[in-house]
């Protein structure tokens, strides 16, 4: 597993180099968008809301939105400038007891390995956070913004806890909060008995996910079934039909004259004969006339 961030732990004029690294994984769906149709995995893209195209990665930048919808861009090179001295050390700013930090504040987990020169203050500071009951109230930057925090010692490894703050924590506001809801001092005590009678020492490992568990069953259920799509060969297997029909309808169209061509060399014969009929018949009328003519001369001799 790499490291996501190098620094060091700042105490006092003491500096403890140490890598961080994420001290917890959530349970993935193994779920995406999908294409009904052939499986197909639906991507999202970024699209720009003014002129409908696509934007390139190289053109992003961050823009931050005035009252009246202006937006100041704010590019890397803008961001860098910012002042950030918990860049690269963890600063600790006091001391406190855990009970008094409310895990409402709790943003993510980090385990801190030393570095190889720091081993030795590294392990006192681990042992004087446990003898002392109380966890380091810190702040540090990780990835261009700056969160508070707190060390702990968890299995002797120094455990960095980073926070909300205190601004970003939403309060409650909610009808039954300014009610008089009437109880006795029997019930509660009834509830607080029922409670204790059922109070067992937390163990994680006994309680199981139960939809993972009932998802991972579905969709084992559906490939026993062989309800599984490949839309790669599917696509592919698009494609070669779209072929095949294609070649199919150029072989039989080479083989069978289009049905206006057979038409219209139809129409051309037709018009054809009638032409030979016609001049056949002004030959014949030629004829005809050319004997009625010579026989009128010959009757005018005779006479």
């Amino acid at each position: 597993m790499r490291s996501i961030w190098n620094g060091s732990i700042a105490f006092g004029g003491v500096s403890i180099p140490v890598k961080a690294y994420p001290a917890t994984e959530e349970h993935g769906s193994g779920l995406h968008q999908a294409h009904q149709h052939d499986g197909g995995r639906v991507k999202i893209k970024r699209i720009c809301e003014l002129d409908n195209a696509e934007v390139p990665y190289p053109e992003m930048v961050k823009g931050y939105e005035l009252p009246g919808g202006d937006v100041v861009l704010l590019t890397d090179e803008d961001l860098a400038t910012l002042p950030l001295p918990t860049t690269r050390s963890i600063e600790v700013c006091a001391f406190t007891p855990l009970e008094q930090v409310d895990p409402i504040y709790f943003a993510k987990s980090y385990y801190l390995e030393p570095e190889p020169a720091g081993t030795k203050p590294y392990v006192l500071f681990s042992e004087a956070l446990q003898q002392s009951g109380r966890v380091a109230v810190v702040k540090v930057a990780l990835r261009q913004r700056e969160s508070l925090g707190v060390l702990r010692v968890r299995q002797q490894v120094i455990v960095l806890e980073t926070m909300l703050w205190a601004d970003e924590i939403r309060t409650p506001d909610f009808p039954f909060q300014h009610e008089d809801v009437d109880l006795s001092g029997t019930e509660i005590n009834a509830a607080a008995e029922a409670m204790e009678k059922l109070s067992v020492p937390f163990a994680p490992d006994q309680y199981a996910d139960s939809y993972q568990l009932a998802l991972k069953a579905l969709v084992q259920a559906k490939i026993d079934g062989l309800e599984v799509m490949a839309p790669t060969a599917l696509a592919q297997e698009a494609g070669t039909q779209d072929l095949l029909t294609a070649l199919q309808s150029g072989a039989e169209a080479a083989q069978a004259p289009p049905a206006k061509a057979t038409r219209r060399r139809a129409s051309v014969s037709k018009a054809k004969a009638a032409e030979r009929k016609a001049a056949a018949a002004k030959t014949t009328a030629n004829r005809a006339a050319s004997r009625a003519k010579k026989a009128s001369a010959a009757g005018k001799s005779a006479g």
